[in-house]
């Protein structure tokens, strides 16, 4: 008896380490439900090709010092995927994607034309660093990191980023605007479109609202973007601004900036069309809020650090109705949650503009790095053990 009871508990410890070893390799493979030819480099090849003629214009307008500026960035977030990205994720060919050097353009878009180089190599590296590597990599981070890396710049490097220097010069501007609709008739009209061919005001992915509309057209066409949050938050926002008559410190190209090119960002923007419609609604709706609460500077910045950490609970109340369930429940339950989701999104928008204006968001941006510090040792920890 006691033979046998050793050959079962033998028996019993090798079924169970075949059982925690399968369990093991369950969590390592991938199950190829679906193939398709298009991968992350693809996409990422069409988007940096759709920011070409808004880096084409910002070139017209401030020469080499736009160039170099977004030359930095991309410099910058490139070497510090790739030296970082071996520290976190322990991947050494993540550059190979083509995200970084997205981030860094982005990043670049959103700065004045005379920001600081070292300033930017500052920005692209926390872009990358806390907005995409903290999180565990490209897909899985909540935040824009071009936005992430716009607010570090804006804490740490708050003088510079505030200064009127950086903004304009007319030793460094080579084309101030252009004149080829005035040219067959002028009118206040014909100037307007020519200020949206070319323009020397805003960050310099704001300088041509054409360029920004040529390159979202490209996105659609190949299918890389849906119409459905440009489309739905330009409508509110112009709806909106239209009903209150009211004057907004945000430019056509940066609603175009941030719609197009922003607010799709695959990971931190819904995946449903109802989803998407309901984000691009409340973009615009949060926007006209923080120009009547007395934003102006970080408006686009703030509203995509508002919106975004909601796209998981956008997801979960807007994902299809599954089939056998009753229909008319399931749109009424959404509908409840919906509610409740859109007083939460006001509230949180209401309270981060308070920590706006008593000068909270330094502290806010201090506790980030902490937690995500945190979370990154105790995952080291864990994976170790």
């Amino acid at each position: 008896m006691i033979i046998i009871k050793i050959k079962t508990k033998k028996i019993e410890d090798k079924n169970n380490n075949e059982f925690f070893q399968k369990r093991k390799l369950k969590k390592l493979s991938f199950t190829p439900y679906i193939r398709t030819e298009t991968d992350v480099r693809n996409i990422m090849k069409d988007v940096i090709i759709s920011l070409f003629p808004a880096i084409i214009a910002s070139g017209l307008v401030y020469g080499i010092n736009a160039l170099l500026l977004i030359a930095t960035s991309i410099l910058s977030a490139v070497v510090t995927e790739k030296l970082f990205s071996k520290i976190f994720l322990d991947d050494t060919n993540s550059i190979h994607d083509l995200s970084a050097i997205i981030t860094g353009i982005l990043l670049a878009m959103t700065l004045a034309p005379l920001t600081p180089l070292p300033i930017v190599v500052f920005g692209a590296a926390m872009a990358v660093i806390f907005g995409k590597l903290m999180y565990g990599g490209i897909g899985k981070n909540i935040l824009n990191p071009a936005v992430v890396g716009r607010e570090f710049m804006t804490v740490f490097f708050s003088v510079s980023m505030s200064s009127g220097a950086i903004w304009f010069s007319q030793k460094a501007l080579l084309l101030p605007k252009i004149n080829f609709f005035a040219n067959f008739y002028k009118a206040p009209f014909t100037s307007y479109l020519d200020e949206l061919l070319l323009s020397s005001s805003g960050s310099l992915g704001l300088y041509s609202a054409f360029a920004l509309i040529l390159g979202g057209l490209y996105l659609l066409l190949k299918n890389r973007i849906s119409w459905h949050i440009p489309v739905s938050l330009f409508a509110t926002f112009f709806l909106i601004t239209m009903l209150l008559k009211e004057d907004t410190s945000v430019s056509i190209g940066g609603l175009l900036l941030t719609g197009i090119f922003m607010a799709t960002d695959m990971p931190t923007s819904p995946s449903f069309a109802g989803g998407k419609i309901y984000y691009g609604i409340m973009l615009g709706l949060i926007i006209v809020l923080l120009s009547l609460l007395g934003i102006k500077n970080e408006t686009l910045s703030y509203v995509l650090i508002i919106l975004n950490p909601f796209t998981k609970f956008i997801n979960k109340v807007f994902r299809p109705v599954v089939f056998g369930y009753n229909v008319k429940e399931e749109i009424l339950k959404q509908s409840g949650k919906m509610i409740l989701l859109t007083i939460g999104i006001f509230t949180f928008a209401v309270i981060f503009v308070k920590f706006h204006k008593f000068g909270i968001i330094p502290y806010l941006v201090y506790l980030y790095i902490l937690i995500l510090t945190i979370k990154l040792i105790t995952t080291k920890k864990r994976i170790n053990y």
